[in-house]
């Protein structure tokens, strides 16, 4: 089987995507992809499998880390492993959408694995860090990472769910139907970004006029990074990752970007929350007013 074109790579890239995906992640994953296209028998199941594997195996080396007179390398190559494991699990959405679509339970897999790599990097990382140093804070930044991967996705579930919320409300006051009601910048609701194309169409409603009132400097900002693919939560849960399982591993400072990741990833899922507040005060006044 021949393998695709280079347009066709980049059709299976996402129109707004994390930053360290678009520019990290990205050029490797469309080159790898392009090698495997052409072999029937990788599948984008087979991807998140592999992905999962590569992240046990960082997670042995965060580990042994622990017990090594050479830590560092066992880390650094940890942290590579775990780099690569991210790329791989970018892979099989591409590859999926390359061959027409994935399945439900390719979804469920690809989110249980996740976890469970997750998980798995998380005690072995910071229980390694706990044995070589015998500093008990380190278990819990462990815990405080569980806490903060979880977070961040059941608050992007409960997000989406909001603004269909949103959706289905205005769409019923307004007489029409929820496929034809679009919301003004309906894509920065979600973590995921999902980036929903506007049907030209469409009803449009702008539901984020009291956040643009108080932060008009974020429209300029977004409207510069969609047009570099990049979405403008600039900290999600793929950043945080990045950042405790690379970062922070190749830096030798495991505690202090810990630390500072859960930090700033707590700073953002707040301004998200109050951003999805006023989008909600903005429904219910048009709601009154319809």
């Amino acid at each position: 089987m021949e393998r695709v074109t280079r347009a066709q790579i980049l059709s299976t890239y996402k129109e707004r995507d994390s930053w360290w995906t678009v520019f990290l992640v990205d050029p490797l994953a469309g080159r790898l992809l392009w090698l495997v296209s052409a072999w029937r028998w990788v599948t984008p199941n087979v991807l998140t499998v592999g992905a999962f594997i590569l992240g046990i195996a960082s997670a042995v080396l965060f580990w042994l880390a622990g017990h090594s007179d050479n830590s560092w390398t066992m880390l650094a190559i940890g942290a590579l492993l775990f780099h690569l494991s991210f790329t791989f699990d970018c892979m099989d959405g591409k590859l999926a959408r390359l061959r027409g679509g994935g399945s439900l339970f390719g979804g469920w897999l690809d989110y249980i694995l996740d976890r469970v790599r997750v998980l798995g990097c998380t005690l072995a990382l910071f229980g390694g860090q706990y044995v070589a140093t015998g500093n008990a804070v380190f278990l819990y930044l462990g815990t405080g990472v569980v806490f903060c991967d979880m977070f961040r996705y059941l608050n992007a579930l409960y997000l989406k769910e909001t603004r269909q919320g949103m959706r289905t409300k205005l769409a019923a006051a307004q007489g029409t139907t929820v496929d034809r009601m679009q919301l003004e910048d309906e894509a920065q609701l979600v973590l995921e970004d999902d980036s929903t194309r506007k049907d030209d169409s469409a009803t449009v409603v702008d539901v984020q006029q009291s956040f643009k009132q108080r932060f008009g400097w974020f429209t300029r900002m977004r409207d510069f990074l969609v047009r570099h693919r990049v979405r403008s939560h600039l900290f999600s849960g793929v950043e945080f990752q990045m950042a405790v399982f690379i970062v922070a591993p190749l830096s030798t400072a495991v505690l202090g970007v810990t630390v500072a990741s859960i930090v700033l990833l707590l700073l953002v899922e707040g301004a998200v929350t109050y951003k999805l507040y006023l989008s909600a005060v903005d429904v219910d006044r048009q709601l009154r007013t319809s």
